[in-house]
């Protein structure tokens, strides 16, 4: 290896890197003193940012200055540091910049004085060397400049500027300017690799230790790191000490400018290297606070609690806001404090969440705050958005959080970022978040009493509260199969129907030809029946596109009644599966529950065609895939002679039963891979034998965004 040419045209030479690598490690001896460099590295990044030409060019800033107000704060926080740390250090930080200053002006190499002030250094460690070397040639840099800024209306810096031969450089500020670009690039890489190096001196040693491999291999190369800004910093020293010594027409003269240039590509490579083993040391400092978080969180909620504070503090992490969380009425941020032994709700989504969801949530919410006595309205939502932590956070991404924010009447968290990496792992893992929000509800000790009661609150709404598992299968023991179930809050009109004891044919597929065959041939046999009959067609769970062209014909044909409101059809959707979502959180998955074979039935013709259920009233009389019950009504002559000793429904029922038995309709279920708890295994509600199980890849076009239609298993 050749080194770099030195001051003055002197030359060291070196064919092996190892050989001078060993010289380096020869010096250093430290005594086991523990210098805090951080003050002094704050010291002197001042002086350098500060230390800027007004003439005709500028010194490069290294970091963004701040604010007046901000700078008198941090010298106020700083100045017993400086004190301390100066107190130990200014003798040797004096003889290093004299150091300096002697061996330029008697011409001595680069590498000779670098060795020299390594061996002054011996007993101190690398970051400590590296940083007092900055502070010595600081002492000058800082002074030179000083003078150029203030010699012109300070009599006593002017006479001091004249003896340094300061006004006549300022003269020749044009043409010097290439060399002090250089001189301030070069400077900006000694701060960087500076920083590494102490940055990797302040790595926590209970998380990290040397026998990690990014650590170990760093460390193995700062001794070499040092060496090189330690010699780049004697290159800073002596172009400004010969510079004031021997005027301008030295730099102007000189041909050695390439040296800076060089050095600045020698800690370009050296300082990336850094930062790569640095960032690779902080990702495994991160993995181990959040595998510690985890396993505290877990703790934490299998502990007993006098009330939810700790519970909340641990899931929203504060950091040094106070008021990590933002009132959904007032839209101000206030403190965990408000959730103090209440009820919670923890509304977890990412940021698509939909608006149907938060419509008919917001509705439902709304809805339990008018009676506020109620015990309904007892418990209060908070929002956790859970965003990837692997994505870089954007400007969209950011307006896409506050316009959700600004929408919800509840609580939300004042931004991602409070959620930690531990929370959103212990979020998907133990309460098996899939980007499909979840409900999760805490007691006002924090306990988990339902780990997702977003179907309870689909199908219930505040009926649900308090929102626990027993809550849950009480509620079942109150339903029956009927129709009020399956259109309870969504559509008053059909309610009214039910009260006036009405046939009712709810119906549903995305295909206009047998939406139109059926409603023609149901309406004819009511008339022949002189049955009371009415239709309402509730769309289809996908093909929204399908859907809106079969309501656009139904519209201008006058087929039947059906719901105008696109988040009605959602929410009718949404509930249906929530129903057999709940089941199957309850253990309800085989078909010894009539009711959740019904639902099984219902989602499944959805996936295939069309379907219709028939009620006469609340008393659902048949629930049918498209054909059977298309074939039930083409076939009326058949069985409608068994009208008057039956009545209508069973004679109806018994006749789809035969054509049932006939045909079975293919039964299929999708669950998306956001769904979270998926079962193993299902029967089929047809033939009651288990089903098979496939995976299907399936793209929506019409859904909206590519997360409405995700990967779904097949089953």
């Amino acid at each position: 290896m050749q080194l770099i040419k030195g001051d003055r045209g002197g030359m060291l030479s070196m064919s092996d890197d190892n050989v001078m690598m060993k010289q380096v490690q020869a010096t250093h001896a430290p005594d086991g003193r523990e210098v805090d460099v951080a003050p002094l590295l704050h010291l002197v990044e001042d002086i350098l940012n500060r230390a800027t030409l007004q003439v005709s060019f500028v010194f490069i800033s290294v970091r963004k200055k701040a604010g007046q107000a901000h700078a008198e704060m941090e010298e106020k926080n700083h100045q017993i540091s400086y004190s301390i740390v100066l107190d130990a250090l200014s003798y040797v930080i004096d003889r290093i910049s004299c150091e300096i200053a002697y061996k330029a002006l008697g011409g001595a190499d680069a590498h000779g004085t670098t060795m020299t002030i390594l061996e002054t250094l011996t007993s101190f460690q690398w970051d400590a060397k590296l940083v007092m070397t900055l502070a010595a040639f600081a002492l000058h840099y800082g002074e030179f400049w000083l003078l150029a800024q203030i010699y012109s209306s300070n009599q006593l810096a002017k006479s001091m500027a004249i003896l340094k031969q300061l006004p006549t450089i300022l003269e020749h500020s044009g043409p010097l300017k290439p060399r002090f670009d250089a001189l301030n690039k070069l400077i900006k890489n000694i701060l960087e690799v500076t920083r590494s190096v102490v940055k990797f001196k302040e790595l926590p040693p209970s998380y990290i230790s040397q026998d990690v491999p990014a650590l170990s291999a760093a460390m193995a190369h700062v001794p070499a790191a040092v060496y090189w800004t330690v010699r780049a910093i004697v290159a800073c020293a002596n172009q400004i000490t010969l510079l004031t010594t021997m005027g301008h027409e030295y730099a102007l003269s000189t041909t050695e400018a390439w040296e800076l240039s060089s050095l600045e590509h020698k800690l370009t490579n050296i300082c990336d290297h850094l930062k790569q083993q640095l960032g690779s040391c902080y990702q495994h400092i991160d993995d181990k606070k959040n595998v510690e978080t985890f396993r505290m969180l877990v703790e934490l909620f299998e502990m007993t609690h006098i009330d939810n504070m700790k519970i909340l503090k641990a899931l929203i992490h504060a950091r040094d806001d106070p008021m990590p969380i933002v009132d959904g009425s007032t839209k101000r941020k206030v403190t965990l404090e408000v959730l103090r032994r209440k009820n919670v709700l923890l509304l977890i989504s990412d940021l698509n969440i939909s608006h149907d969801e938060l419509s008919i949530l917001e509705q439902i919410y709304n809805e339990s705050r008018i009676h506020t006595t109620r015990l309904d309205s007892q418990y209060e939502v908070i929002w956790i958005p859970v965003v990837d932590p692997s994505i870089v956070w954007t400007e969209a991404m950011h307006k896409q959080f506050e316009t959700l924010q600004s929408t919800m009447p509840w609580y939300t968290v004042s931004h991602p970022s409070v959620i930690e990496k531990a929370v959103v792992r212990y979020i998907r893992e133990k309460w098996h978040f899939r980007n499909k929000a979840i409900l999760v509800v805490l007691d006002p000790q924090g306990r988990v009493v339902s780990p997702n009661a977003i179907h309870m609150m689909w199908i219930w709404g505040s009926n649900a509260f308090p929102f626990t598992s027993l809550r849950e299968e009480s509620l079942w023991r109150e339903e029956a199969w009927r129709l009020e179930l399956l259109v309870n809050g969504i559509d008053p009109m059909i309610l009214n129907w039910i009260k006036d004891g009405k046939y009712i044919f709810l119906y549903g597929g995305d295909d206009v030809e047998w939406v139109r065959k059926f409603t023609n041939t149901a309406r004819a046999v009511a008339v022949a029946s002189r049955i009371p009959l009415e239709m309402a067609y509730v769309g289809k769970s996908t093909k929204k596109e399908l859907v809106r062209r079969v309501l656009a014909t139904i519209t201008v044909e006058k087929l039947s009644y059906f719901w105008q409101d696109p988040t009605m059809i959602w929410f009718f959707w949404t509930r249906l599966e929530s129903m057999l979502f709940s089941k199957i959180q309850q253990g309800k998955l085989d078909d010894h529950d009539p009711m959740m074979l019904e639902i099984k039935k219902l989602l499944s013709y959805d996936k295939e065609g069309g379907w219709a259920v028939l009620s006469k009233g609340s008393n659902i009389i048949s629930n049918g895939h498209g054909n059977t019950v298309l074939t039930t009504l083409v076939e009326y002559d058949l069985w409608k002679e068994e009208i008057p000793v039956k009545g209508f429904d069973l004679a109806y029922d018994d006749h789809h039963k035969k054509v049932h038995g006939v045909t079975y309709p293919c039964c299929r279920f999708e669950f998306p891979n956001t769904a979270g708890r998926i079962p193993e295994g299902m029967k089929c509600p047809e033939c009651h034998r288990y089903m098979e199980k496939y995976t299907t890849f399936l793209c929506c076009h019409d859904e909206g965004h590519p997360t409405a239609s995700p990967f779904r298993g097949e089953l």
